[in-house]
């Protein structure tokens, strides 16, 4: 039996395993450390002051002084929380489609009854914040009840800009919900959940956070919270109020993720020992030097406005008439390096470096390294010299 890289089952390749997908991220030894610890009672004190430790850290990484409900949950679970705990069946949502994930987003709140008008994107692209303007300034009978947004699309490496949504809602006068996923930007970009005036913000465990996937987020607003006392949408598990009730005294309302929680707590701890400014200024960084290294490729960004270039990923495209995929299959075989594929539109057409999380700049170099090597070896059109740019990016760089 061999396993997807092509390795037997019982074989084991030297060194580490280059998993630099956009997430799951690495999990860094000091999470897997504080994670590996004995299960303990979650009615019991000692659960209780680490629910509480966790609940009150977890809003400074959101920038907010209002709740934050952890699911265990993958971020798609985070999404249905946000939208079933604020909405009534056949409410209208507006929605930007910016890639993949601001799709997928999309037909899940279609599958739950919901009415999805949509602004068309080119995935090269971020939120436009004057379309989204001029669709609510058309919506006089107000029924846009949320706007939904992703803040950094994983599947293209675009980052939207929140505060020009937000002042088009007040310009507007608007009453919708301002809703954002940051899956993918919280704790690797600047995100600030109370001042850019977000209702509910959408996150997830296995990215900016290091921790495995099953923990999920909102971060919530007292304007979402009082909607969600009128919404009519059916819930149950993700209900807010059952969750808020029993948090206020640092408990879960069912069997929590006692483990993942261990290590969100440890999580926290690093990323507020760093700084977040400081942890937002060293994914800009290793964003840099990435596009330094596929400029000097020859080769393509998929994010077309360089003001919204994404600090967490990189997607690039291939030149024509080569498969991202098949570099992919190389750089794994090869190299044991695991990289992005393309999803949806651009399947195929782009892969995806990963540089967030718990990463430095050797870790980076190794990485370009690994796809400089195998573009030469897929035959790929390219100019040699990419990870020389980015060591000189790196170097010379503060």
């Amino acid at each position: 039996m061999k396993l997807a890289n092509g390795l037997a089952l019982n074989s084991h390749p030297s060194g580490r395993h280059f998993l630099q997908i956009p997430g799951p991220t690495n999990v860094p030894d000091r999470i897997l450390r504080a994670m590996d610890y004995p299960t303990i009672d979650h009615r019991g004190p000692e659960f209780q002051q680490l629910g509480k430790s966790v609940l009150s850290g977890i809003r400074q990484i959101f920038a907010t002084s209002g709740p934050v409900v952890i699911y265990p949950a993958s971020g798609t679970g985070a999404w249905e929380a946000a939208l079933v705990n604020t909405l009534s069946p056949g409410d209208t949502v507006l929605m930007c489609e910016t890639g993949q994930f601001a799709v997928l987003w999309r037909k899940l709140a279609e599958r739950l009854g919901l009415t999805v008008e949509l602004i068309a994107g080119d995935w090269r692209h971020g939120a436009d914040a004057q379309a989204i303007e001029r669709a609510l300034a058309a919506d006089s009978a107000q029924r846009i009840k949320a706007v939904c947004v992703v803040h950094n699309e994983t599947a293209t490496g675009v980052t939207s800009a929140i505060p020009p949504v937000r002042a088009a809602l007040d310009r507007v006068g608007h009453p919708a919900l301002l809703m954002v996923d940051t899956i993918s930007s919280l704790g690797s970009i600047d995100y600030r959940h109370d001042e850019w005036g977000v209702d509910v913000t959408v996150a997830g465990s296995q990215k900016g956070l290091m921790l495995p996937p099953g923990l999920s987020f909102n971060a919530i607003s007292a304007k979402a919270l009082a909607a969600s006392k009128e919404a009519r949408m059916p819930r149950s598990y993700w209900d807010w109020n059952e969750m808020l009730g029993a948090n206020a005294n640092g408990f879960f309302p069912y069997t929590p993720a006692t483990t993942l929680l261990y290590g969100l707590h440890e999580a926290i701890a690093m990323l507020l020992e760093q700084g977040l400014e400081n942890v937002f200024a060293r994914h800009l960084r290793h964003a840099a030097a990435t596009r330094a290294a596929v400029g000097a490729w020859g080769l393509e960004v998929l994010c077309a406005d360089p003001g919204e270039y994404s600090a967490s990923l990189t997607a690039i495209l291939m030149p024509e008439g080569h498969n991202a995929d098949a570099l992919r299959k190389i750089a794994l075989e090869r190299f044991n390096l695991s990289l992005g594929q393309g999803l949806g539109k651009v399947a195929g057409k782009v892969f995806r470096i990963g540089h967030l999380g718990d990463f430095n700049d050797l870790m980076l170099l190794g990485t370009l390294c690994g796809v400089e090597m195998s573009l030469a070896i897929g035959g790929v059109p390219h100019s040699p010299g990419g990870v020389q740019a980015a060591m000189e990016y790196l170097k010379d760089g503060i």
